[in-house]
């Protein structure tokens, strides 16, 4: 029976992961299918697709992760971007750093290619292979944190507060800075050229935008007691109160959202949701993680070294999350995770995704710049082996 088990969740794995180059939302439902037939009754598969797409907390979580690229899209499209690059006043080596981490804070598809010509403006006698690194590494350090990342899905998931597991990553987040002075900036002099005359206002917009709906979505959390049906309706407010703002200052017409939409598809993001939420009450439903718990054989080998390897091969976030959590649940239960421990698993899993040649960001920057990936992993090697050898440390000492 453990060798169909097995065969099962390797299948599914193979599927999701395949099927993910090209849809992350449909591989998500891909593999939860063939996870589910060779585990459970079809009525049981029945029951947990039902179960998920009328769960009023996913739904609503869903919805307000399908709003958020349409607020980098609205941006863009109404030159408020372009207004924030123009009216900086940055060394070079400060602009290196904070173009891509700030563009790196609006989930959009293909966002690396926003950020890379951005950066490209700083010279060109710096490295083309130290250009991709850059562009690549520093455009996640800020989305490690930011409150409407990865980490929003993955902490709801973990049935863990947001904010206080972003603050438990602060740590790594600083880790990723310090890394990226001393290995890719180190060395960049100079200033950039930018407006004679500085305009604050178009400076300031675009950030008051982006960061209205984290600041909005704490205040009501704190103001306003809803049901656990209800939890997520203060992040939906939140994210349409910023998207509502990029409208009114980019001034942009209502039927400006059909172009938006078709070019950000914000229905994919909505399905990714759905998707990772249906893999995971077939994960857990199926019971395969308790079979799989049996072979690892230390706690830190699991968040670390597994977290990292799925980061790597599937160039995602939450869907090594959403395979590592029962597993880690069935091996060391109870099912309530702590902060330190999910700090680690999301950092590991985040550098193996970092340096993915199947992450989209990856594969861009290195178009962009014409470098390859020899010489990206030759730039980035260090730093990803000195930020494991961190999550590993802390593991040891704190999970």
């Amino acid at each position: 029976m453990n060798f169909i088990n097995w065969l099962g969740f390797l299948l599914a794995l193979i599927v999701m992961i395949v099927v993910a180059r090209k849809s992350i939302w449909f591989g998500f439902f891909c593999g939860a299918l063939v996870l589910g037939i060779f585990n459970l009754k079809f009525t049981e598969i029945f029951l947990q697709f039902r179960n998920t797409i009328f769960d009023p907390p996913i739904l609503l979580l869903s919805v307000a992760v399908g709003l958020i690229p349409l607020i980098g899209g609205a941006l863009e499209i109404s030159g408020l971007m372009d207004d924030l690059v123009k009216n900086l006043k940055l060394s070079r080596k400060a602009f290196l750093a904070f173009a891509p981490a700030f563009f790196g804070m609006l989930p959009m598809p293909g966002g690396a290619l926003l950020s890379a010509p951005m950066i490209a403006k700083a010279g060109s006698d710096i490295p083309k292979e130290k250009y991709s690194a850059i562009n690549v590494w520093l455009r996640h350090t800020l989305i490690l944190i930011y409150p409407l990342g990865a980490i929003l899905i993955t902490s709801k998931l973990a049935n863990l507060n947001l904010y206080k597991a972003m603050l438990y990553l602060i740590p790594a987040f600083l880790l990723m800075i310090l890394l990226a002075y001393f290995f890719l900036l180190k060395g960049i002099k100079g200033h950039l050229q930018t407006n004679k005359k500085i305009e604050q206002r178009k400076f300031l917009i675009p950030i008051f935008i982006i960061f209205f709906a984290p600041i909005v979505h704490i205040t009501l959390m704190e103001i306003t007691h809803f049901s656990v049906a209800d939890k997520e309706i203060p992040l939906v407010i939140a994210v349409f109160g910023s998207l509502i703002l990029a409208f009114i200052f980019g001034k942009l017409n209502a039927m400006k959202i059909l172009d938006i939409s078709k070019k950000m598809k914000p229905w994919k993001f909505f399905l990714i949701i759905i998707g990772m939420y249906f893999f995971y009450n077939i994960f857990e439903t199926s019971k395969i993680s308790e079979i799989i718990a049996p072979i690892i054989f230390s706690k830190s080998f699991l968040i670390v070294g597994i977290a990292a390897f799925l980061g790597f091969v599937t160039g995602r976030v939450q869907m090594p999350f959403a395979i590592i959590l029962p597993i880690y649940y069935s091996k060391y239960g109870p099912e309530i995770i702590s902060y330190p421990t999910f700090a680690v698993i999301f950092f590991s899993i985040f550098i193996g995704y970092v340096i993915s040649p199947i992450h989209p960001c990856v594969s861009v920057s290195l178009e962009f710049f014409g470098s390859n990936l020899k010489s990206f992993f030759r730039t980035l090697i260090i730093p990803v082996l000195i930020s494991l050898i961190f999550s590993f440390t802390i593991s040891l000492i704190f999970c």
